[in-house]
This record gives structure tokens, C-alpha cells and sequence, in this order.
């Protein structure tokens, strides 16, 4: 990636080497993950990536399961937090419709080309053993707030059409998202044009064209 960011712990009472070195390792971390994946990662791939010792990472992490919850988790919060700021920075009367399709080009722009973290968190949360998936499963339980969020406003001001069951709408839509790391090559389309399709298969398969708003038929029994 050519965009990284990197993990939040860099802000930590850093400068310190232990700090750096941590965030290093991390980094690192990210990068070996998105591209092997969970199981195909080796404690000796990431020591090579950040161009250290084994035994220098098992100063900072007990172990690889730890340090990659500890990325998954990390990537996770990202995506959360950029959705989150992109929707916030929106004037308090945007058209509920149109807040989903901001947080369509937010969460692809944080996926597709700002992070390793992310690339590592969406391609392999559902990967990891349920040992490690517990404080994972907290960050995705807010992300998938926003959305769900997102799709009963809507939804409530019949923006949606009244056959769109919100719960299925916001899984299909989120499914579709994060499938994207899977197909995606910069060399081949560019972001700002699956960002632009996404959003017009959002708007347009979405919009309810009836003159009256509708009330919503379903209730979501889910989170």
C-alpha cells in the first residue's frame, strides 16, 4: 500500500524506542496479515517485515495470536472511526440517503486506500479462532451500529423503499463492501469509480419514488 496508516498506538506517550519499536512491529504486522492472511502468518514473516529479532516482538507481545488480535482490533477501530467522522462532518439536516452513501465512499476510501490495518481486519476477523474474537467482536458490534443506525433513519423517513427489509439491506450492503479488498487492483480502476458505482447502485436501488413516506414494515431482531 502506498497509503498506510498506521496504528493509534503511535500517538502513545511515544518517541520512546519501546514505543516505536511496538508500533514497528505492528506495522508490520498489518502489512503480513492482509497479504497471508491468518493462518498463513509466522511469527518469523513479521519479524522479517519490520527487520527484526523473534526475539524482540516477544518483548512487546506475548504472543503472534496476541499481536494480530491486537492489528485486527486496530483495524476494525479505524473503519469505525473514519465512517463516524465522515458522517458527523455532514450538516444535521442531510438527506438520510444520501448519510448512507457518504458512509459508502467512507468506508471504502479507509478499506481500498488508506490502511494495512484495515485491509488485515476485514480480510480476516472471521478467520480468527473465537479465543480471539471476543474483543474484536465489541468494535464490530459499534461499527455495525452506525449502520444499522444509518438504515433506520432512513428507513423511518421513507427514504427507503418500504420492501427493503433494513437489516438485510444494511448485511448485503456491508458484505458487498468489504468484499471489495478481495477484487480490487488500483492498477486496474481507479477508488474514486467503485466509489461512485457503489453509491449509485446504493441511491438508486434504495430510493423509495413513492410521493408518501412510509412507515417501516420490519423490525430488526438483530444487531
Amino acid at each position: 500500500m502506498t497509503n498506510t496508516r498506521r496504528g493509534t498506538e503511535s500517538n502513545s506517550p511515544a518517541g520512546t524506542k519501546a514505543a516505536r519499536t511496538r508500533q514497528r512491529i505492528m506495522d508490520a504486522t498489518a502489512r503480513v496479515v492482509g497479504r497471508r492472511g491468518y493462518a498463513g502468518t509466522r511469527l518469523f514473516q513479521v519479524a522479517a517485515e519490520a527487520g527484526l529479532q523473534t526475539a524482540t516482538i516477544y518483548y512487546h507481545f506475548a504472543s503472534l495470536e496476541e499481536l494480530i488480535e491486537a492489528v485486527i482490533r486496530e483495524g476494525t477501530t479505524q473503519v469505525n472511526t473514519h465512517v463516524r467522522h465522515a458522517l458527523a462532518d455532514l450538516p444535521p439536516d442531510t438527506d438520510p440517503l444520501e448519510r448512507i452513501a457518504v458512509a459508502v465512499e467512507a468506508h471504502l476510501r479507509v478499506t481500498l486506500g488508506m490502511s494495512d490495518y484495515t485491509i488485515a481486519a476485514v480480510r480476516n476477523s472471521r478467520q480468527l479462532p473465537e479465543s480471539m474474537r471476543d474483543a474484536i467482536r465489541v468494535a464490530e458490534e459499534e461499527y455495525g451500529t452506525v449502520w444499522r443506525d444509518l438504515m433506520n433513519a432512513a428507513h423511518t423517513a421513507g427514504r427507503i423503499r418500504p420492501d427493503a427489509d433494513p437489516y438485510l439491506t444494511r448485511m448485503l450492503i456491508m458484505g458487498a463492501l468489504n468484499w471489495a479488498v478481495e477484487w480490487w487492483r488500483q492498477d486496474r480502476v481507479p477508488v474514486e469509480t467503485v466509489i461512485a458505482t457503489a453509491q449509485t447502485i446504493v441511491r438508486r436501488g434504495l430510493e423509495n419514488r413513492s410521493p408518501h413516506a412510509a412507515s417501516p414494515l420490519f423490525l430488526e431482531p438483530r444487531s
